[in-house]
């Protein structure tokens, strides 16, 4: 579904993606982890364009989506949830999740906030509170539904884990597993190593930019590498 090629970002004179290549398949959950300050989160930005590449291709079931907008980004059914469960505070719940569907309101016609509803059943009983109201896990479950109401071809995922008790990122994680069961397609960054390559059917290492690692979720996770720098094994 996505290919990027030697992309390439900097902030100022400081780079942050060096020559990163990757694809996601159809129907695929592929992971992209690293330590802080990696580009982890740099990388999805310049995918739907909150971040200019210098150089380097974006492309979208082969057609070329480089320098596209982020507007333009979500009409071509790409959503990203931002890092930190980041959401309107002083709108509701359920005005934060039309504003996930501004750019596609006939999705609310067709009953998509029953739909999160149903799949974040807390968000029903929250429809009417601030969003400044909520837990960490509760803006992260907001934050995820708001990316899903636009019905995305593909799901953008930055640090879902980030700032969230544990027992709520294993019900996140639980209804990312129902998500990629019905055939969504995912790409996940993420610090928290195991609850990724769990997940994932592959996986990315990115460090200083760079690729420098890739393979099999599985054979991540079992790797010298990833067990001594990641998993503290």
């Amino acid at each position: 579904m996505i290919e990027v090629r030697e992309l390439c970002a900097s902030y100022g004179k400081v780079p942050a993606l060096r020559d990163v290549s990757f694809t996601v398949g159809e129907h695929e959950t592929v992971a992209v982890i690293g330590p802080n300050g990696a580009g982890k989160s740099t990388l999805l930005k310049a995918i739907v364009g909150l971040v200019r590449p210098q150089s380097g291709k974006v492309m979208l079931d082969g057609k070329d989506t480089t320098g596209f907008m982020p507007d333009q980004m979500v009409r071509e059914q790409v959503a990203l949830v931002p890092e930190g469960g980041r959401v309107f505070p002083n709108m509701t719940v359920i005005d934060n999740l039309r504003m996930g569907a501004f750019s596609c309101r006939a999705n609310i016609k067709a009953g998509v906030l029953d739909e999160m509803y149903e799949l974040f059943p807390i968000l029903a009983k929250r429809s009417s509170q601030y969003a400044r109201t909520l837990s960490g896990g509760e803006r992260q479950m907001l934050a995820i539904a708001r990316g899903l109401v636009s019905r995305p071809r593909l799901l953008m995922l930055d640090e879902p884990s980030l700032g969230v008790a544990p027992k709520l990122v294993d019900e996140i994680y639980d209804k990312l597993g129902m998500l990629i069961k019905r055939g969504m397609t995912v790409l996940l960054v993420e610090q928290n190593t195991s609850y990724a390559l769990e997940l994932a059917d592959r996986g990315y290492v990115l460090e200083n930019g760079q690729v420098v690692l890739e393979g099999a979720a599985r054979d991540l996770a079992g790797s010298d590498h990833i067990r001594k720098h990641y998993l503290g094994l």
